[in-house]
């Protein structure tokens, strides 16, 4: 009884009541370090205005207010300096206690985000797209993680059939909706919360259909074993700038890929290994300049590839064994 009567008084003391053993302590300090230097000021003042008076014919005395007045004007400059200093710092910490806090909201929209992407319904899904869309453009210390995010996504298995198995309905319309949305993010490569420099990791992902035009691409992109099949996927006026643009080993097969008027710049396309059947790539009226474009080992099976008016300019354009179809 007497333990359980001695823990509730204990209690209270020790949640609730603050610790004033540091300030008993640092209280008497501050007032005898106010004190030490008040002193020494007030004494350098005496000295000051004892000077002066005796420097003056016939000599005075030392006006006692004047030499007080300066000794309180010293202290009050002092006080006032080190009241500022601390309001500095409690505005440091309120922004530190501020930037903490958001960052803990930052991570749950992400959380929330990244449960909608993986929910079984398409709706939720479609939801998590925009959410974390719109967490890349608030979040830009982690809009890269955001991206990936999503280009992850659409390198998750994928049958674009409807009519065969594993098909989820709604999946389509999700996929596209990714695609539409970093579309939009890469048109203005100026604005604040553009994803132009970022980079986009497609690869192995499926496309059956998606537009990329008019898009500014100037990080690394890769589209590394990307298979695109059925639908139109158009990179029309679309910019590769300053990166690799990595089409090693993709898949063409079915549907068209559109590149017309594109440009590519300052980097390195790779078609490498890439294979070319039943479906039209076209290049028309691309720019590339300054960088290197690569075909090497590519395989062209029954498809349609074409440069038709395409401009080549301090570019080297390797063109590597390239099978004709037959009868062709």
């Amino acid at each position: 009884m007497a333990v359980s009567l001695r823990r509730k008084r204990e209690a209270p003391r020790g949640r609730y009541a603050p610790n004033l053993g540091p300030v008993l302590v640092v209280a008497p300090v501050a007032l005898i370090a106010a004190g030490a230097l008040g002193w020494g000021i007030y004494h350098y003042a005496y000295d000051y205005f004892a000077q002066a008076a005796a420097d003056q014919k016939p000599p005075k005395p030392v006006n006692i207010n004047d030499v007080l007045k300066a000794t309180v004007t010293a202290l009050t400059l002092i006080g006032a300096v080190l009241a500022g200093l601390y309001a500095y710092r409690k505005q440091l910490l309120a922004e530190g206690d501020a930037h903490r806090a958001d960052a803990s909201q930052l991570a749950d929209r992400y959380t929330t985000a990244a449960e909608q992407l993986g929910h079984d319904q398409a709706a939720v899904r479609l939801a998590g797209v925009y959410t974390l869309a719109r967490l890349a453009d608030d979040w830009e210390e982690q809009r890269q993680v955001c991206i990936d995010v999503l280009c992850a996504y659409l390198r998750m298995p994928y049958e674009p059939d409807p009519t065969a198995p594993g098909h989820k309905a709604g999946e389509r319309e999700v996929r596209q909706t990714i695609i539409r949305v970093i579309r939009d993010h890469l048109q203005e490569p100026d604005a604040a919360t553009a994803w132009c420099p970022h980079d986009f990791n497609f690869t192995g992902a499926v496309f059956d259909g998606g537009n990329f035009s008019t898009s500014h691409f100037r990080g690394a992109t890769s589209f590394r074993g990307a298979t695109f099949t059925r639908g139109t996927v158009i990179f029309d006026q679309a910019t590769f700038s300053g990166g690799t643009v990595d089409f090693t080993y993709a898949t063409f097969s079915g549907g068209t890929v559109r590149f017309v008027g594109a440009t590519f710049s300052g980097g390195t396309v790779r078609f490498g290994g890439a294979t070319f059947s039943s479906g039209t790539v076209t290049f028309d009226h691309a720019t590339f300049s300054s960088g290197t474009v690569t075909f090497d080992h590519a395989t062209l099976t029954g498809g349609t590839v074409t440069f038709d008016h395409a401009t080549f300019s301090g570019t080297v354009f390797e063109w590597g064994p390239l099978p004709v179809p037959a009868g062709a």
